[in-house]
């Protein structure tokens, strides 16, 4: 199958106007040949290169462009990246991650989402619960004024925390994302769930694998894991 026949169905699930301006979603590394098998990825190293030598694929899709490539790359493997605008699309990055929890949200601007329950629910609960379905040993939580129950959830899945103002404009209770900074913990205001950058965004691999589906090729989900270690 022809690479832009892939990309085609990716864009139009999350079309590529969506990125943002600084993003540079798309074509990473084009290459002319039949696409029989491809690996998906959040991001690509030379270990991810390597995985897809080894499984024959012929292209990666992946959700972090190559902001710089950090090999040297002179594979016969296309490479096409899907970032911003995967994580504006409707069913995106945070919409995946929101429904894995078996919650509803709604759209907040282009990047967070927001559930309010019906009934509110403590947060050890809700903690348990997102333990349970990313598969996380342990999570880090900001909760300056010691609140014990939740009802209004924000999420952003990746590095959100420059919505941080905007989560508490809306009088959420807690807000679920990645990559949040000392300062940024100390002034919150409301409760900060830090399930992790990788963690938060893993579960988006499913749904580009259900995009491709149609295609009837062979799509593998690479082996990966976050760089961090916990002790």
């Amino acid at each position: 199958m022809e690479v832009n026949q892939i990309i085609s169905l990716v864009e139009k699930f999350a079309p590529l106007e969506l990125q943002e301006d600084w993003d540079c979603s798309g074509v990473q590394i084009k290459i002319e040949k039949d696409i029989k098998k491809i690996l998906l990825c959040l991001s690509v190293t030379e270990n991810i290169v390597n995985q897809a030598i080894e499984q024959h694929c012929d292209m990666i899709i992946s959700h972090h462009p190559l902001f710089f490539v950090p090999f040297n790359f002179k594979k016969n493997i296309a490479i096409y990246s899907a970032h911003t605008n995967l994580d504006k699309a409707q069913g995106g990055t945070t919409d995946t991650l929101v429904e894995l929890l078996g919650f509803k949200a709604k759209k907040m601007g282009d990047f967070l989402r927001i559930t309010e329950l019906k009934e509110e629910i403590l947060l050890d609960n809700f903690i348990n619960l997102l333990k349970e379905k990313l598969n996380l040993k342990n999570i880090r939580i900001v909760n300056n004024f010691s609140k014990e129950k939740i009802k209004k959830i924000a999420f952003c899945a990746g590095s959100g925390t420059d919505f941080l103002n905007e989560v508490q404009k809306i009088n959420a209770d807690a807000f679920v994302t990645g990559d949040v900074k000392y300062h940024t913990a100390m002034e919150s205001d409301v409760i900060i769930i830090d399930i992790g950058h990788y963690e938060s965004e893993w579960p988006v691999m499913k749904t580009l694998e259900n995009i491709l589906k149609p295609l009837n090729l062979k799509v593998v989900i690479a082996d990966e894991k976050s760089p961090f270690i916990n002790y």
